[in-house]
């Protein structure tokens, strides 16, 4: 059983604000490691993915549920050339 993923509320607060969180709670983790943003601002359906493409992570899952959207994403390979928001 895998363990649960590190959760980053960002409910509440618009573009680009629950990007940047999930990016800076991503800082230092080692690869594989599961995060789950919690966002209300519907761009991170869109901005998270384009984060994960810019930083070598992988898009797990999205679902929402009341209105709170349920990012799932793991962490690649440390790359020198990521973006540091």
């Amino acid at each position: 059983m895998s363990p649960s993923p590190v959760v980053v509320d960002a409910r509440g607060h618009r573009c680009p604000t629950p990007s940047l969180r999930l990016q800076k709670a991503m800082r230092g983790a080692i690869q594989g490691t599961r995060l789950a943003l919690l966002a209300t601002d519907p761009m991170a359906r869109i901005d998270v993915p384009y984060l994960m493409d810019q930083v070598g992570g992988r898009l797990i899952a999205i679902e929402e549920i009341d209105g709170v959207l349920r990012i799932t994403v793991e962490t690649g390979p440390a790359r020198p050339d990521a973006p540091t928001g």
